[in-house]
């Protein structure tokens, strides 16, 4: 398979092949720019302030949106500069120059997804002036700091530049919709032994920790659905822990204006969720079908269109490849393309990929314009930009607007196709061209319920029953998924219990941890229960303890274990599908079999198993997979110490509250801190323990004292 077996397009055997006929010698030489020219590059931003509160986070101040993004560049990447660094180079086409073989896939699909040329092509006319000011002071900033620390640098990184920090956003933003399981679908061997493996393995590297469990919860409620009147919003993201998708948290003002807090990704030089003083908006991940297949007759290197053959555009890809030290040999691999998009060629056909935003790099652009909106309309008028290709977008404000957009980059398809089927690629009017415009697609905005939840469900769930958007009205063609979590299951009735809702009850919410009985775990428990396991004492004690189980996840519950350990092995991360990916009594048995060899006994506390590891804390965590309060561990097996290590789930969480007298309330937390790489700092896991606690930060939003500037340092 493309991620497991990368002899489909790079093997030690093609590696020692190639060594005389494709290989070119090559030696590092140095970061790529000195220290005086990194100053000189930085004085344009030398207003730029960092400020760190009690935690360590960041508050950047700057005259200008390009300074404040500049100090955001220099704090960020104190904090967390080899991540940073992994992900420029990734979108570079160059990771394997550095990581080695296993980063060849990485390397291979930039170059076949001509990422690097379409970033040059166009950011010229489609980057406005105000944006590539803000990115050339994020590369300064990035510039400045691995100048300014050169043993940490690799070597001809540098210099950073503005079309790096874009083509990172290129990469990036397909993936989140799952691109990555269509190619990996299509690289392997064998077909349907990959379409079996989406979505628990990825073909790429850069995306391996990536492709920890996505998912979100988001829930925005408006002043009429509050008991005091107020307008809340919660940002609930789940991504890993750590790598390229685990959120850092900052603040930035600038004299022009901007002034937002939240969350961002290493490479990025804005807020891409959080909160100003006038608005705020959660992303959540969803899963509308935005990549489409297209199965090409071919002849030799001509494929056949509309009746007639056609020749496939031929390019080389070239892998730069670390084999030891500083010693690189320089692969070279096939890569076509049809009018449809890039192709894949294989044992099993030949395939044209077509996807949502191949065309598209305005992505900063569409989160500047967000950041700086003062308004709904503003702010909506940003999002119709539709350069974001997916993410589920919920939205509060300060005067009591609430909305929740299915945010999706829709392309206009041929109607009566099955668009999540493979497609005849000989035929051109399947070739779409154009995308909807986002009013196309579902939206709530001020609903009468006064309140919105997106969970990583399908977008006609979402509120109060008689609210619901209607399915039918919207066109098949779009593939909007009609998956329900557990997440959704429980927050929705949850939800839909309440009617003066409190603060304090809708924390309660956010951190429940029960299963819904019409969960898939509830699924799974029920027919493990009416199976009979007569003659079986093992898998009856087993039974037993299940049937003990209230579906909770609280940190004492003695029945937790071994039914989320029975769940991972058998459900994984798809809560909402069936079948099982492992038979549910043997998931059963390996599961009590584990918990035996580690505690003696089928029942020790869940607090016991889950846990929160981070430099010198180890404490319980309560909650699990697809539960509200979402932790995810690093495997479906115990370490060594019987333990599972929380690496995903809940991580930067934001609670903001609008006052009906005006006042701005915001909480947050981190999974760790904002020491990210640094074990020796005090923020590296300041934060875990309010984590696992389920306590908060309260945000200074006036926060005042003297900082540092990138330049004096």
């Amino acid at each position: 398979m493309f991620n497991i077996n990368r002899s489909v397009f790079i093997s030690l055997a093609i590696l020692i092949a190639v060594f005389a006929l494709l290989a070119s010698f090559t030696l590092g030489s140095g970061p790529g720019m000195s220290r005086q020219e990194a100053v000189a590059a930085a004085e344009p931003f030398a207003s730029a302030e960092v400020l760190r509160d009690e935690y360590g986070v960041p508050h950047i101040t700057g005259d200008t949106d390009a300074a404040a993004a500049f100090g955001l560049a220099y704090a960020h990447a104190e904090d967390d500069w080899a991540t940073i660094q992994t992900t420029l180079v990734a979108a570079r086409g160059e990771l394997a120059r550095y990581q080695g073989a296993d980063a060849a896939p990485t390397d291979y699909v930039v170059q076949l997804l001509r990422i690097r040329e379409l970033v040059a092509a166009r950011y010229e006319q489609d980057i406005s002036s105000n944006v590539k000011a803000l990115l050339e002071g994020y590369a300064a900033g990035l510039n400045l700091y691995a100048a300014q620390h050169p043993t940490r640098v690799w070597n001809d990184v540098l210099p950073v530049t503005p079309e790096d920090v874009v083509a990172g956003f290129v990469l990036r933003t397909p993936f989140m919709y799952g691109l990555d399981d269509t190619l990996t679908e299509l690289f392997a061997e064998e077909r349907q032994r990959a379409i079996s493996m989406r979505s628990t393995q990825s073909a790429f590297q850069w995306l391996d920790e990536a492709r920890l469990p996505f998912g979100s919860n988001a829930f925005a409620i408006a002043p009429e659905f509050s008991a005091d009147g107020a307008t809340r919003l919660v940002i609930n993201s789940h991504q890993p822990f750590e790598g390229p998708v685990a959120w850092y948290e900052a603040r930035v003002r600038s004299g022009e204006g901007w002034d937002m807090v939240g969350g961002t990704f290493p490479g990025a030089p804005l807020i891409l969720h959080g909160h100003s003083a006038d608005l705020g908006w959660a992303h959540t991940v969803n899963l509308p079908d935005l990549a489409d297949v297209y199965v090409l007759e071919t002849e030799g290197d001509r494929y056949l269109l509309d009746g007639e053959w056609r020749e496939l555009e031929h390019g080389t890809a070239r892998l730069n490849v670390r084999i030891w030290g500083s010693i690189r040999w320089t692969v070279e691999r096939d890569m076509w393309w049809s009018e449809h998009g890039p192709v894949i060629r294989t044992e099993h056909g030949d395939y044209a990929i077509r996807y949502s935003g191949m065309d598209e790099i305005r992505q900063v652009e569409q989160w500047y314009r967000m950041n700086r909106a003062e308004n709904w309309d503003a702010w909506y008028e940003a999002m119709e930009m539709n350069a974001i290709s997916s993410l589920n977008t919920v939205y509060a404000d300060r005067t009591g607007e609430i909305a929740y957009v299915y945010n999706a980059a829709m392309p206009v398809r041929e109607e009566g196709w099955n668009w999540r089927d493979y497609l005849p690629g000989d035929r051109s009017e399947l070739i779409w061209q154009d995308y909807h415009p986002l009013s196309a697609l579902p939206l709530y905005h001020n609903p009468a319920s006064g309140w919105l939840l997106s969970a990583n469900q399908t977008p006609f769930d979402a509120t109060a029953v008689n609210d619901n958007l209607d399915a039918a009205a919207f066109s098949p063609t779009f593939g909007i998924e009609p998956r329900m979590t557990n997440r959704a299951h429980r927050g929705l009735t949850l939800m839909r219990n309440e009617r003066a809702l409190t603060a304090a009850r809708l924390e309660d919410i956010k951190f429940d941890k029960v299963y819904s009985e019409t969960s898939a775990v509830g699924r799974l428990v029920r027919e493990i229960l009416a199976m009979d396991f007569t003659g079986d004492d093992d898998l009856l004690s087993a039974q037993a303890v299940l049937a003990s189980w209230d579906m909770s996840t609280e940190i004492d519950s003695r029945a937790a274990a071994l039914g989320v350990l029975t769940a991972v092995r058998t459900i994984h991360n798809r809560h909402h599908e069936d079948p099982w990916d492992m038979a549910p009594a043997d998931a059963l048995r390996e599961a009590a079999d584990e918990l035996m060899s580690h505690y003696g006994r089928l029942d020790p506390s869940w607090g016991e198993v889950n846990r929160m590891i981070r430099g010198d804390v180890n404490l319980p965590l309560g909650g699990g997979p697809d539960i509200l309060r979402a932790i995810y561990g690093g495997s479906a097996n115990l370490d060594e110490n019987g333990q599972l290590r929380a690496v995903a789930g809940d991580t930067y969480i934001n609670f903001i509250e609008w006052m009906p007298d005006g006042e701005l309330r915001s909480r947050a937390i981190h999974q760790y801190g904002s020491a990210t790489l640094d074990r020796m700092s005090a923020h590296y896991d300041d934060q875990a323990v309010l984590f696992a606690a389920e306590e908060w930060r309260t945000l200074d939003l006036a926060l005042e004292g003297e900082g540092y500037s990138p330049l004096s340092r």
